[in-house]
């Protein structure tokens, strides 16, 4: 267990920074990644970068890596040289990517040599009730993965559709969170009013 994550989620001041600001932010980003009332596919990366920050507020940029090979595909972000996968969901835990491709003969291969890796922050959205901010350690994940077996962790797309990636299956992340060593912080998701179109930051900054 990474001990810096560990400190994240202990740490009073940060929690409650955290309560206060993550809802307000992302919603933010949904207001940026929005064309014609829908949220495009950039939110994910948009979040991405919102929990990124996060951890460069908390332990400095200097310890924070982003510029990753994309020979690391699960990897999203290095915390004092310890890889880290963030991902983030809208509702109930279902559909969370292990990795995006549109191959699917990638998709098998990816499926067939997985193993969990990575210390995994993992964002639950749910708009006007609670949701959650998980952070998940490796352990939990291997003793899932290797309790329930690589069938029933690993959802591959249908055949014949569009996969765009490989699930982690509702019943490996419902069993996941549940872990004794996952920590998590409850949020109330309340969005707050904004009359500011998505161009006023841009424009000020061409003024400034």
């Amino acid at each position: 267990m990474t001990d810096y994550l560990k400190q994240l989620f202990s740490e009073q001041n940060i929690k409650q920074r955290i309560k206060g600001k993550m809802p307000v932010l992302f919603q933010l980003a949904e207001q940026d990644s929005s064309r014609a009332g829908r949220i495009g596919m950039e939110i994910g990366s948009v979040r991405e970068r919102i929990i990124i920050a996060l951890l460069m507020y908390r332990f400095g940029e200097e310890n924070v890596i982003t510029n990753l090979p994309i020979t690391l595909p699960e990897t999203d972000v290095i915390l004092f040289k310890k890889p880290i996968s963030i991902k983030t969901v809208t509702g109930s835990l279902v559909g969370i990517k292990l990795i995006w491709t549109v191959d699917a003969h990638k998709a098998v291969e990816f499926s067939q040599n997985y193993n969990p890796s990575m210390d995994m922050l993992l964002v639950q959205i749910n708009w006007n009730v609670v949701g959650w901010f998980y952070y998940i350690p490796l352990n939990s994940q291997l003793k899932i993965f290797n309790q329930i077996g690589r069938k029933n962790y690993i959802k591959l797309p249908k055949a014949g559709t569009n996969p765009r990636g490989v699930e982690i299956t509702k019943q490996a992340i419902q069993l996941i969170v549940k872990d004794k060593e996952v920590y998590k912080i409850d949020i109330k998701w309340d969005r707050v009013e904004n009359n500011t179109s998505i161009y006023d930051r841009w424009i000020k900054l061409w003024g400034n």
